[in-house]
């Protein structure tokens, strides 16, 4: 297969990293340009710009989509398939029609639950009933296309975000692998998508992230498991925090107990290094005195 990978975070790498351990690896890895990252502003390669690097593979960093002029890496070659996840950026139907199998796409929830920019933390926020991967034949409408597999994953309660990340990155590296043999193949039917049953999410925004909670007295019962909820979601980034005594404190860990309480065991102080939250709680008593 002759293929092109688009895709840019550390998601993308996850997913690429399984592709590569079932010997299928890109012609090319297809990524947002450079960008100035941290308080430095240092400019910062993408993860998959890294790995594909790191791999002697190469890359091609377009500012757009638009212009059919300035893809000329993608023009000038003849693909068996591209291949999206976690791209970033709309691609026009002219090109997800170029390769010789079309394009696909994977989508970490199960479609069509969850469309959007976020679905792995949407999952943990809203509906746990749709984790899982489906790979899509890409056409112009966002996650619209008609599925070419699904793979549902059981959560009987939220788990941390980045494991959920690590989980399902490389369930869609797998799926891809064999449904590209299976497109290839001939063996695959696509099927529509019941659009009417639809669901959708936006982009996690750090204001998302701040939780109403008295580190005195941590909630339980249907709150607890709410506020449980948001400290998986926000897992890594943006990280759920509470406001005490005018200062941000950022949850690091926590667990729901068997009796429905929320239990804080890491916490990172504005301004300071993570400490248990029993020492936390230790400073501020030391205070209130």
């Amino acid at each position: 297969m002759k293929w092109a990978f688009f895709g840019t975070p550390e998601l993308s790498v996850l997913a690429l990293e399984e592709m590569a351990s079932l010997n299928c690896r890109p012609d090319i890895v297809v990524c947002n340009p450079d960008t100035p990252v941290g308080r430095k502003q240092l400019i910062t390669p993408p993860p998959t710009k890294v790995w594909a690097e790191t791999n002697g593979i190469a890359v091609f960093q377009p500012a757009s989509l638009k212009h059919e002029t300035e893809l000329t890496p993608l023009t000038k070659e003849d693909w068996d398939f591209f291949v999206v996840f976690a791209y970033g950026k709309i691609m026009p139907e002219w090109l997800i029609n170029l390769p010789k199998y079309g394009t696909i796409n994977a989508h970490p929830s199960l479609l069509p639950k969850l469309r959007g920019a976020s679905p792995i933390r949407s999952t943990l926020l809203h509906d746990l009933s749709a984790a899982g991967v489906t790979i899509i034949e890409m056409d112009a409408e966002l996650d619209h296309g008609p599925i070419l597999t699904q793979l549902p994953v059981t959560l009987e309660t939220p788990i941390p975000g980045r494991d959920l990340d690590t989980m399902l990155a490389r369930i869609c590296g797998d799926l891809l692998v064999h449904v590209m043999q299976e497109i290839m193949a001939k063996k695959v039917t696509p099927r529509a998508q019941p659009h009417e049953d639809a669901t959708f999410c936006t982009k996690i925004t750090k204001d998302m992230a701040e939780l109403a909670i008295d580190p005195h007295q941590l909630p339980t019962g249907d709150e607890a498991l709410t506020v449980y909820k948001k400290i998986c979601a926000f897992d890594g980034w943006p990280e759920a925090f509470f406001i005490h005594q005018n200062q941000r404190v950022k949850i690091k860990r926590a667990t729901l107990t068997p009796t429905g309480t929320l239990e804080i065991t890491h916490v990172t102080p504005e301004g300071k290094s993570e400490i248990a939250f029993t020492q936390y709680l230790s400073v501020l008593a030391a205070r209130e005195v």
